[in-house]
């Protein structure tokens, strides 16, 4: 939010690294002036400080890429960045949102590897805890992780006689997995009913890294009771709550 010690240049030096971040080699000066709306005498300041400074380059056809100044900076940022941490710091303003639980979890080989987890008010307790692991094909949050998988992957992860039932529900068969798989990708998150623990449901949603690729889920757990009255806010929220640790990953 804009207040009283905002600094209009930052904001514009913002809008160029972004524009320039999503289209290198593509923008002119004149081309940013006009997509950016700020004249070109300002502009020109602008882009001849940032490439000085090595947050830009120019190239000989005068267009604009990210400088080596932001690598720089972006490994050290990755160097100090801990999921975990993160993680409970974002996590704790979902659960008062929600207040049901909600677990983090990363993928290892064909397993889900829970690695923490922020309680809601609820009472009922969840079969998982930090540090067990859990089969990825049995829950949302190990589903979610597996979108990116084709189905030859998917055979080699998980052999025909390697799909233990937790429940009547639990999806038992690399067809129906992959088919869940498919409509998770389309939809950005995975929904699992009673397939781990009978009387509970989970959404959940994946976490991205700088290269794009899925390094975690979340999730929220919740009994049958709540998931009729919770799912839509709840799935919402773990979205959210997934893109916010994404970018703090590194995923812009």
């Amino acid at each position: 939010m804009k207040g009283k010690y905002w600094v209009p240049a930052i904001e514009r030096a913002n809008l160029v690294l972004k524009e320039v971040s999503l289209h290198p080699e593509q923008f002119r000066l004149i081309d940013l002036s006009r997509k950016l709306e700020i004249n070109k005498s300002s502009l020109y300041s602008l882009l001849h400080t940032l490439e000085h400074l090595g947050w830009i380059v120019k190239s000989s056809e005068a267009t604009y890429s990210l400088g080596p100044t932001l690598g720089s900076i972006s490994s050290m940022y990755l160097s100090q960045f801990n999921i975990v941490q993160s993680f409970y710091k974002e996590a704790t303003e979902s659960v008062v949102k929600i207040n049901e639980h909600i677990q983090l979890g990363t993928l290892e080989d064909k397993n889900v590897v829970y690695l923490g987890k922020v309680e809601g008010e609820s009472r009922v307790r969840l079969v998982t805890d930090p540090g067990m692991r859990f089969p990825a094909y049995a829950s949302a949050i190990g589903r979610v992780q597996l979108i990116s998988y084709t189905k030859q992957e998917l055979a080699d992860l998980l052999p025909s006689d390697d799909w233990e039932k937790k429940t009547p529900y639990t999806t038992s068969n690399l067809d129906e997995l992959y088919d869940k798989l498919n409509i998770s990708k389309k939809n950005g998150y995975a929904v699992e009913n009673q397939e781990s623990a009978l009387g509970f449901h989970c959404v959940a949603a994946p976490i991205y890294n700088f290269e794009d690729q899925i390094i975690a889920g979340v999730s929220f757990s919740m009994p049958t009771h709540s998931w009729s009255l919770k799912f839509e806010e709840a799935k919402k929220e773990i979205i959210h709550l997934a893109s916010r640790l994404s970018k703090l990953a590194g995923n812009l």
